[in-house]
């Protein structure tokens, strides 16, 4: 693994929900939803998005802290890291979400080293908000705040973990994909190469067989050293 380098998403796919969806649904006048839509149907990036939402959020920092306080994430997750830095790949937590809310939520669960590239709310006033996007890029073609195909490293195969729109543009660029949700079904549809999963206790099986993976998209796995018990963990086209 030590030539592998891991983008993982983190809302729904690290935590149980999508942070910001709660944030909004808790703090956020209803408009937020129209928004939401906008979005889902291409309309608009996230970045475009996430500013309009977040400025309909009204909540005190109390409040917020609070609220990340209140979020659980994958209890496999926190193993699946120490498994994955044993066999030497990198990984960072790249996500369209909250940087604070992030670390917060991680620090709390003892992850609290892995390096995290996401949005930053900044606050107005008492209970106001915007964010910011340190990590957008003007030539992304998914218009996202944060543009997760800049944290590809050229040198090294990339393996993208993740479970929804904000993952679907690496997801193509990427070696290798572990999906679930609308990322599987937009892999499945756009024969991108990738394994699906429900847990993170189901990745440590699915990275044994990564070294014998063909790079960039390939249509398979190698299955000369595959039994059929190991090729069933897989789900691609």
């Amino acid at each position: 693994m030590i030539d592998w380098h891991i983008v993982c998403d983190f809302d729904g796919t690290i935590t149980r929900t999508d942070v910001i969806d709660s944030i909004l649904q808790r703090f956020a006048d209803p408009s937020w939803e129209a928004i939401e839509d906008e979005w889902l149907a291409g309309d608009i990036g996230s970045r475009e998005c996430l500013s309009r939402q977040l400025s309909l959020v009204k909540a005190t920092p109390t409040e917020l802290l609070g609220f990340f306080d209140s979020i659980e994430i994958d209890p496999d997750f926190p193993d699946f890291v120490d498994h994955v830095i044993g066999l030497g790949a990198s990984l960072e937590v790249v996500s369209d979400g909250i940087e604070q809310g992030i670390a917060r939520i991680l620090a709390r669960n003892y992850v609290s080293l892995l390096p995290i590239l996401a949005n930053r709310l900044r606050q107005l006033d008492h209970d106001s908000w915007r964010i910011d996007f340190p990590h957008a890029s003007d030539a992304c073609r998914a218009a996202a705040g944060n543009c997760k195909c800049k944290s590809t490293p050229n040198a090294r195969r990339v393996l993208v973990i993740g479970d929804g729109q904000s993952d679907m543009c690496v997801a193509a660029t990427a070696d290798f994909v572990f999906a679930k949700d609308r990322l599987a079904e937009h892999c499945e549809r756009n024969g991108i190469t990738y394994a699906r999963f429900d847990s993170f206790a189901e990745l440590p099986a699915l990275l044994a067989l990564l070294p014998n993976a063909s790079a960039a998209n390939a249509t398979s796995f190698s299955t000369e050293t595959l039994n059929s018990e190991t090729q069933e963990l897989f789900h691609h086209v």
